[in-house]
């Protein structure tokens, strides 16, 4: 049996979840690429949302809620450390791809 929602079948169980409750999921999770300056500005609508949503379907709030307050996505930090190098070794004792000058 197909799950079909909207006209639409979704592919996975987060698009489904989308179409079944209406939500953006990451409007409520965030991505791992996002600024400090795009978190603030899409917490500030997800909490409008959420709002909205408290008045017209207590259920799906306290599902979009229970996203807010999961951690969020752990983002590459600068550990202050150079990446590091790898040291290319002479083969047979001599350097790989090196010329001989006459």
């Amino acid at each position: 049996m197909k799950n079909i929602v909207a006209g639409r079948e979704p592919v996975t169980a987060t698009e489904f979840i989308e179409l079944a409750l209406g939500i953006d999921l990451e409007l409520f999770t965030g991505t791992p690429t996002e600024s400090q300056m795009e978190r603030a500005a899409r917490l500030d609508v997800a909490h409008e949302v959420l709002a909205e949503l408290r008045e017209s379907d207590p259920e799906t709030a306290a599902y979009a809620e229970s996203l807010l307050r999961t951690l969020p996505l752990k983002q590459p930090r600068p550990s202050g450390r150079r990446p590091r190098r790898t040291v290319r070794r002479p083969v047979n004792g001599y350097a790989a791809g090196s010329a001989v000058a006459a």
